[in-house]
């Protein structure tokens, strides 16, 4: 497996890895500055010559990965008999450096809602490397001409028809999924806020509205579905950031997508 397609399985699978890559060569080395290594937790692909300089950048990445938000990290190794190796002697004369890049696993967005907002805030996360999920009861919200404004996105979009339960997408998200409710029908928002709630390996809870409308949907998800305060605390709304006023879709979609990434930040710090 080449190791563009051993990162894209990583990615598929939605595990954390190492790129580990033989950035310069000085005399005599294994393998050429350029050869390619990928680390998973417990698979690996590709070489970059194998001996102790391997052995040790799979240690290393493997640290990497356990540790998670590590920077990427560059090793030096002498390759002669004079060094003492955690793996064996390497003594082919030369010197090598070898760049290893941490390759997180991505995080993922869920829009219910792919109406006039919704569509905008797709065109804005979709230039964010994140794995998109759009998901419409309508399909002509989700018809392919609809989309084609989505076609260069970074992400990776995932287009989901639910005719009719589409609160049963929330059980087939990745865990850590961010959801952003903005149906077109009020008691479908409803029945998604109350299956989020019942739904822990989700991340945050988007719902966009007005306090009226959060008023009656806190009281119903209190009295007819039982939640207790501090779970209904999960469910943000409104969505976006106070100080930008604006109604129209582009504005409230630049907003929410601004408070989303103001939301990973605070995830990742």
């Amino acid at each position: 497996m080449t190791w563009f397609a051993a990162v894209a399985r990583l990615r598929a699978r939605r595990e954390s890895g190492v790129l580990v890559t033989v950035a310069t060569v000085r005399g005599h080395a294994p393998r050429d500055a350029g050869a390619k290594l990928v680390v998973g937790r417990t698979e690996t692909w590709g070489s970059i010559g194998g001996g102790n300089v391997e052995a040790v950048a799979i240690d290393r990445a493997r640290e990497m990965i356990a540790a998670s938000g590590a920077e990427p990290e560059l090793l030096d190794f002498a390759l002669n008999d004079k060094v003492t190796n955690r793996h064996g002697v390497q003594c082919c004369g030369g010197t090598v450096s070898v760049l290893l890049e941490p390759l997180p696993v991505v995080r993922a967005v869920a829009i219910f809602g792919v109406g006039h907002v919704g569509l905008e805030l797709a065109r804005i996360l979709a230039r964010q490397d994140l794995d998109l999920h759009l998901i419409d009861s309508r399909a002509d919200t989700l018809a392919e001409e609809r989309l084609d404004v989505l076609a260069d996105a970074v992400a990776q979009v995932r287009v989901h028809h639910t005719p009719l339960l589409p609160e049963e997408v929330l059980e087939e998200l990745p865990p850590g999924t961010h959801v952003l409710i903005m149906t077109h029908d009020h008691a479908e928002d409803a029945a998604l806020c109350d299956a989020a709630l019942r739904a822990p390996h989700l991340g945050s809870v988007g719902l966009i509205g007005s306090a009226a409308k959060w008023a009656r949907f806190r009281k119903r998800l209190a009295t007819e579905g039982g939640h207790d305060e501090a779970v209904i605390d999960r469910i943000k709304t409104p969505i976006g950031l106070a100080d930008i006023t604006g109604k129209e879709p582009a504005t409230i979609a630049v907003s929410v997508a601004a408070d989303l990434l103001r939301t990973f930040e605070t995830e990742g710090s």
